[in-house]
């Protein structure tokens, strides 16, 4: 199996430490149930937040602190509709992230 060294492109040892210290965040972020919950639903496409919290049985407002997390992870993004906030995941690297998880725990 051919894997691509992805740290290549790291020039030193502090940039290094920066990156591999995000990595651990993110999945660190994506240890939590209800987070990954909301994440697979955000890649079904963009949500508001009371239509997550419905379709995921929780409040509003726990919902919205899942998403300020995830939103300082970088793994979501949102914009504005009027009062509204319309949130959506950040890009395909986190579907991909996704579909690479289920895949490697279904093969087990």
């Amino acid at each position: 199996m051919d894997v691509k060294d992805p740290l290549k492109a790291v020039r030193t040892r502090e940039d290094l430490e920066s990156v591999l210290y995000d990595l651990s965040e993110t999945f660190r972020v994506l240890g939590d149930l209800t987070r990954v919950r909301i994440l697979m639903a955000l890649i079904g496409g963009e949500m508001y937040v009371r239509d997550l919290a419905e379709s995921l049985e929780i409040s509003d407002s726990a919902v919205s602190h899942q998403l300020r997390i995830l939103r300082n992870c970088r793994l979501v993004k949102f914009r504005k509709e009027g009062k509204n906030v319309v949130y959506s995941i950040s890009d395909e690297h986190v579907a991909t992230i996704f579909h690479e998880g289920i895949e490697h725990v279904e093969g087990m």
